[in-house]
C-alpha cells in the first residue's frame, strides 16, 4: 500500500475555540463543515495545498449521545483531559484510493485495520476505519501497542468532490508531518506495513508522545502541535 495524507485533525472543547487557536497560529479560520450524527460531534474545516485538509473537530453540544463510543478518543480520559489543557493536533487521516479498496483490506487484515465505518454528511460519503472502543489507532507486536494519534486513521472518499478537492485551497502548505513516541521503531514498523511511513517523521523520546505539523504561510513556517 502507498497512500497520502487526507487531513490532519485538531481537537478541541469546542468549534469556537479550536477555530481560534487555528486562525491564531494560521492566520485564517476554518469555516462551513456540518455535523456527524452517528459520532455526537461536528466540525469546520480549512482547505490547503495540494488536497490536503485540516479538520477542527469538537463533541456536537446539541446532539445526542451516540449509540457506539465517538472517534479520535474523544470519550477517552486521556484525550479529555489534554482538552481541558486547549485544543491540539490530536491525528491525522491517510486516503486509501482506487484501485484499491478499504473494506476489503480491512476484511483481508482484521487484526491489523481497525473495523471500517461508512458515513454520510451532506452529499459526502466515506469510509474510515474506526476501533470499536472510539479510541485513536494503534499498532500491536509482541504484546506491545503504540498510536496515540501518530498511527493515521484510514480513509477512502466514495464521492469524486471530496473535502480535499472541493475545498477553497488557501495558501496554507503541510511540509512537515512528525511524531515524538517512547516506541518509535513500533510505530515505524506499523506505519511501513500501511504504506504511510514516508508520510510522518518518527522520533524516539521519553514523555508524552506528540504530533506536530509545519505549514508554510504568508507569515512564514509555523507549527501546530
Amino acid at each position: 500500500m502507498k497512500l497520502t495524507i487526507d487531513h490532519i485533525v485538531i481537537a478541541a472543547a469546542d468549534l469556537a475555540s479550536g477555530t481560534e487557536y487555528v486562525a491564531g497560529i494560521l492566520g485564517i479560520a476554518p469555516q462551513g463543515g456540518g455535523a456527524h450524527p452517528r459520532m455526537g460531534t461536528h466540525n469546520r474545516v480549512l482547505g490547503m495545498a495540494g488536497g490536503v485538509y485540516l479538520e477542527v473537530i469538537a463533541i456536537d453540544p446539541d446532539a445526542p449521545p451516540p449509540s457506539r463510543p465517538r472517534w479520535f478518543g474523544l470519550d477517552h480520559g486521556a484525550v479529555r483531559a489534554r482538552l481541558e489543557q486547549g485544543p491540539f493536533l490530536a491525528h491525522w487521516a491517510a486516503r486509501v484510493e482506487a484501485p484499491l479498496d478499504l473494506t476489503r483490506m480491512q476484511a483481508e487484515h482484521p487484526d491489523r485495520i481497525a473495523p471500517v465505518v461508512p458515513m454520510t454528511r451532506g452529499d459526502l460519503r466515506w469510509r474510515l476505519t474506526v476501533p470499536d472502543d472510539g479510541s485513536l489507532p494503534a499498532w500491536r507486536e509482541a504484546g506491545h501497542s503504540a498510536g496515540d494519534g501518530l498511527l493515521p486513521t484510514l480513509i477512502q472518499w466514495d464521492v469524486e468532490d471530496y473535502p480535499g478537492v472541493s475545498l477553497p485551497r488557501q495558501p496554507l502548505t503541510l511540509k512537515r508531518l512528525a511524531g515524538r513516541h517512547p516506541q518509535a521503531a513500533l510505530l515505524r514498523q506499523g506505519l511501513a506495513w500501511m504504506g504511510t511511513d514516508t508520510l510522518i517523521d518518527i522520533e524516539q523520546a521519553g514523555g508524552p508522545p506528540r504530533l506536530t505539523a509545519q505549514i508554510e504561510t504568508a507569515e512564514g513556517l509555523k507549527t501546530l502541535a
